[in-house]
């Protein structure tokens, strides 16, 4: 014998929350007494625990939100004073995947200091935001979070230390994190780290670079309409974006190629068509979730674009052989870097900061406006400057 619950049978319901079967299982026993008025209970009764659950879930969404924000911010402390210990009282020292994630930590701090030599910068502030999109208890005081994590850096050159520049960085975070001597601290630790592709910048004579950056200014430049449609759907879609509606969003209009090996020739693609200048083609195409190699692969892209006449090549080397080179990259034009002989990776150009240093936008690890060569300082890249003709 079958009842039915707006024309579906109970044998066919699945229900996932264990005190909803218990409620619908004790009024099967009294459906004679009264079909409508216990449907009209049971709805509301699941709504009711639906609705507990909903906000017990956002409780503790929000509780370790707040956990994750100190523990980042105190962090970014550290990073700001180079303080190693402060560092290592986030972490587990004891596993070796803490140990490893602490390791990594002071490797990146190190790396940022020496940058913002060669560039002859101060980080002044490193703000971040966390948004949880999952926590699970692993064991008794032991905790799993997925989360996205959008990075605010504050730097100053040198002489100009009133003008504030900020770039934001995009990541996604697997961590477990525990609590030990009445406070957590971070077990493990996993992310698409931006300044991993290369943390290294030995050999490069940073004292004629930071010269040569400081006598730099800022110039004045007319972007047409094209290059403006461009920059914002960049600025929109970069996953980091800082309209509130769009952060931690990508356009849904297109398929997100990360799990099959990278986004970024994908958006740049996205850059250029959505800007309206740029009509696709047999080579140069998506379409029904997919796209040609010209479209979707670094080094596709990147041959597509000089081959086809779009784009016309600035210079390409090493860092010390192109950094001269880039002030004139224009908002729009690209930046693709080359590892192994390969390009495995573009940036489009989307704006300048206050010396007029190029700044890109990017997906893979989201970016948005970030200096162009920030974390791809090794003297085996070579960078391949792009003009795109707008």
């Amino acid at each position: 014998m079958y009842y039915l619950l707006g024309g579906v049978t109970l044998s066919r319901l699945k229900f996932k929350n264990k005190y909803i079967k218990i409620i619908v299982m004790s009024l099967c026993l009294i459906l004679p007494l009264g079909l409508g008025s216990i449907i009209y209970k049971l709805n509301s009764k699941v709504s009711e625990i639906e609705a507990i659950k909903i906000d017990e879930d956002d409780q503790i969404k929000q509780q370790y939100q707040l956990l994750l924000q100190n523990l980042f911010d105190y962090r970014n402390k550290a990073i700001l004073e180079q303080n190693e210990e402060i560092l290592k009282e986030l972490y587990d020292t004891d596993k070796k995947t803490g140990l490893w994630a602490y390791e990594h930590e002071v490797e990146k701090m190190k790396y940022l200091k020496n940058w913002s030599s060669k560039q002859g910068v101060t980080f002044n502030d490193i703000k971040t935001k966390v948004k949880i999109r999952k926590v699970k208890e692993k064991e008794t005081d032991l905790y799993g979070i997925i989360c996205n994590v959008a990075t605010d850096y504050n730097y100053s050159y040198e002489n100009e230390k009133d003008v504030k520049n900020i770039f934001r960085i995009g990541t996604e975070h697997y961590l477990n994190v525990k609590i030990k001597d009445n406070q957590y601290i971070i077990t493990k630790e996993w992310y698409t780290d931006p300044f991993a592709d290369s943390l290294n910048l030995e050999n490069i004579k940073s004292d004629d670079i930071r010269s040569y950056i400081l006598a730099q200014q800022k110039p004045d430049i007319q972007l047409t309409q094209e290059q403006q449609k461009a920059i914002d759907y960049a600025h929109r879609y970069c996953g980091v974006s800082t309209e509130e509606e769009y952060e931690f969003k990508f356009n849904r209009e297109y398929k997100n190629f990360n799990p099959d090996g990278g986004d970024c020739a994908n958006f740049a693609s996205q850059i250029m068509y959505e800007s309206g200048r740029f009509k696709k083609n047999s080579i140069w195409n998506y379409n029904n979730r997919d796209g040609t190699k010209a479209w979707g692969n670094a080094q596709g892209f990147k041959n597509y674009i000089l081959n086809s006449g779009r784009g016309s090549l600035i210079c390409k080397g090493s860092y010390e052989e192109t950094y001269k080179e880039s002030y004139n990259l224009r908002p729009g034009d690209f930046v693709a870097y080359e590892k192994g002989g390969r390009i495995t990776h573009v940036s489009t150009v989307t704006g300048m900061d206050s010396k007029g240093y190029p700044l890109v936008t990017c997906h893979n690890t989201d970016r948005l406006l970030v200096p162009w060569d920030l974390g791809w300082s090794n003297k085996t890249i070579r960078f391949h400057l792009i003009r795109v003709h707008y």
